[in-house]
């Protein structure tokens, strides 16, 4: 998914750049800027959008907003703090985009293990008279020491060597569990491993 551009609103866009001219003295407290029909022309916008730009600056006091005095600059400092806060704001837009692209990507990246690992079950049930590398299945009865345990917790892979790819329960298989996987009495968890594999699961399960 390519990375999302931060768009800001024509109205935003013109009230920071008026900020940014007080900021740099093109405009001074005290100084009246033109009128909304003419700062809609310089923009090339509608009154009605300039008239939104001034609210946000005049929320912020940066600006009064008076019927027969049009628009006056009130305060310079007050500037900082608009642009400071819009700053914070595409800061925050840029993090969300760049969060919900990794989210996407791993959603992605999930299905196609997922669908790898399916693959892998069917070929190996399909072919394990003939697969010396078929994934072993191996049921969890209630003597095991890691029933109520997640799969982080029993650290299975490091006291084991095996991966675990699956877990088989009641007739559903649950592929690539993640860590907070619970193992439950009855379990079928499905593993590959090397030969010797089958023997430390067991004596790790009930050893």
């Amino acid at each position: 998914m390519p990375d999302e551009s931060i768009i800001k609103p024509i109205y935003q866009k013109i009230a920071i750049d008026i900020a940014n001219r007080i900021a740099n003295d093109e405009f001074s407290p005290g100084d009246r800027i033109h009128g909304r029909s003419t700062l809609a022309s310089e923009y090339n916008v509608s009154p009605e959008t300039i008239r939104r730009s001034m609210i946000l600056l005049r929320d912020m006091d940066i600006v009064d907003v008076s019927q027969g005095s049009g628009i006056t600059v009130k305060s310079k400092n007050r500037v900082f703090q608009f642009i400071e806060k819009f700053k914070v704001i595409d800061s925050i837009s840029s993090i969300k985009s760049d969060i919900l692209s990794m989210l996407n990507r791993r959603k992605e990246m999930d299905k196609e293990l997922n669908e790898s690992i399916d693959k892998l079950i069917n070929y190996s049930e399909r072919f394990k008279n003939t697969n010396p590398f078929a994934p072993l299945e191996i049921k969890i009865t209630s003597e095991a020491h890691l029933i109520g345990k997640t799969i982080s917790e029993t650290k299975f892979w490091q006291e084991t060597g095996a991966t675990l790819i699956g877990i088989r329960r009641t007739n559903k298989i649950i592929l690539s569990p993640g860590p907070y996987a619970i193992f439950s009495p009855d379990d079928v968890i499905i593993v590959i491993g090397d030969e010797n594999s089958y023997d430390r699961i067991i004596s790790f399960l009930y050893g």
